[in-house]
């Protein structure tokens, strides 16, 4: 699939469009359109429906060593800035870039052997013979803004990198307010934001962004276990939702690309169709946090010091960037133990699934049209549960009784789906419209529907047809969908 293609479906359909269009667009920012909202939206609550409120808490779910709980939470974007200093962001939460003398262009360092050089596009940065590359140097990724009116410094806060930080402070919180118990998760879903240097792939690598994370708290001498069970269970939740299997891998960090806080972790990947032959780029992040979070939210921002993490010291033989001071352990009522919780973090970005689901959905075939001749189709292949119409209900003509017919069908559908009406153009038109945007079903009232009351459904994928009593059409659009 070439991506332009998909680029060029998603501007003209309304899925996604550039953020400030009108003025030439905000590089890094995306606006999603009338149908992006809904299919970005289905994502989110298939996740959060699948993870939180669907979740058996009675249950122990295969491949789980137990049963657990699930909740959520819903945190501010901008936060206490001493969050951001105990959790390592404000010092250690940055990328190298160099900058082009000649030209002035700006590059991740890392990136430099998959870019372009703007003044020769056949080089990579560096290669032409008029680059002037700067030295690697630090860079920040964390967005600045002011609080309150004074303006000075001392206001100086930041929008969020990631939702992580929302939930590990108020574990104390949940805990306190709630029945929960370890093993417990507590989910968030939220806006994030992080100031790339050079943003790309469309909306891979964003400046703004959505993040569905959970963070997993459980006793340390389960978590290697909890860690395979999040890392299997995300893996297949893709693929229950249509992401193919050999274009999905799950791959597990060398010791070398690990954290300083992280015993193991593994990203789930899709080849996407920009990338490179082989290549893969990460869709979601299953980490073994342990007990550094919570720890550097009590005593304070923590370094690694052989096996061991400490606390980071000033000159004064301080801590560096002092925790809160409040007790984060817990309890267990049962075993009569008190420790501090490790923690499993599946995080898992809204935008790069909506990214991946809509490579993994874009599809061109042939159908015959009206006369029989073969037409291109392009068709939107996506999960029953997460296209942004369920189902499209055509009357065949305008006269007859029809289109009142297929009125009073539409309205008893939009009761509990959210279906399009459509009498404008030829009906083989009308079926490649939603064909186009990954629209299920379609429901066609004809003149059979007036001798008979029934109506036609046809699939989007399979193109079959068949009859369905008008009464019957919420039942059985609801089975077609299983949803």
């Amino acid at each position: 699939m070439e991506m332009e293609k998909l680029v060029s479906l998603c501007k003209r359909r309304g899925f996604l469009f550039p953020s400030s269009d009108i003025y030439g667009g905000l590089n890094g920012f995306w606006d999603y359109g009338p149908l992006g909202v809904e299919f970005k939206r289905n994502i989110r609550e298939a996740w959060w429906r699948d993870m939180v409120t669907a979740h058996d808490d009675l249950a122990t779910m295969s491949g789980a060593p137990e049963p657990y709980e699930m909740t959520g939470v819903d945190c501010t974007i901008i936060m206490h800035p001493q969050v951001w200093k105990c959790s390592g962001h404000y010092d250690l939460f940055h990328d190298m870039m160099v900058d082009c003398r000649e030209c002035k262009a700006r590059f991740r360092a890392d990136h430099l052997i998959t870019s372009e050089c703007p003044r020769k596009p056949s080089r990579h940065p560096g290669e032409f013979e008029k680059c002037h590359l700067t030295p690697p140097r630090e860079f920040n990724l964390m967005f600045k803004t002011i609080v309150g009116a004074m303006g000075t410094e001392e206001n100086t806060a930041f929008l969020r990198p990631e939702t992580a930080q929302g939930i590990f402070v108020n574990f104390k919180n949940v805990c306190d307010s709630t029945r929960v118990r370890i093993p417990f998760g507590i989910a968030q879903i939220g806006k994030s934001f992080r100031n790339e240097i050079t943003p790309r792939n469309f909306t891979f690598r964003s400046r703004e962004f959505e993040q569905m994370e959970i963070e997993f708290f459980c006793h340390p001498s389960q978590s290697a276990q909890w860690y395979q069970y999040w890392r299997d269970r995300r893996f297949r939740w893709y693929t229950e939702l249509g992401l193919a299997s050999d274009r999905l891998r799950l791959r597990e960090h060398e010791q070398d690309e690990l954290s300083h806080y992280s015993s193991g972790t593994a990203d789930i990947e899709y080849a996407f169709p920009f990338l490179g032959q082989g290549e893969f780029g990460e869709l979601e992040g299953v980490a073994h946090r342990g007990d550094f979070d919570l720890r550097s939210h009590m005593e304070g921002k923590l370094i690694r010091q052989g096996d061991a993490l400490i606390v980071e010291q000033d000159e004064d033989g301080k801590p560096r960037h002092r925790g809160s001071g409040k007790d984060l352990s817990y309890l267990d009522e049962t075993l009569k133990e008190r420790f501090i919780p490790h923690v499993i973090e599946p995080s898992a970005g809204a935008d790069r699934a909506a990214l991946a689901f809509l490579c993994e959905a874009y599809s061109e075939d042939e159908v015959p049209d009206e006369a029989g001749k073969p037409q291109q189709r392009i068709v939107m292949k996506l999960h029953p549960r997460l296209a942004p119409i369920k189902a499209a209900v055509f009357p065949l003509v305008k006269r007859d009784g029809m289109p009142e017919i297929a009125r009073n069908i539409y309205r008893g559908l939009k009761r509990r789906f959210n279906v399009f009406y459509d009498e404008k153009g030829a009906v083989g038109r009308r079926y490649r419209r939603q064909d186009e945007v990954g629209t299920p079903i379609c429901i066609t009232i004809d003149s059979q529907t007036v001798a008979d009351d029934t109506v036609t459904f046809r699939d989007r994928d399979t193109l079959k047809q068949w009859r369905v009593k008008v009464n019957d059409c919420s039942g059985e659009l609801n089975n077609r969908l299983g949803i």
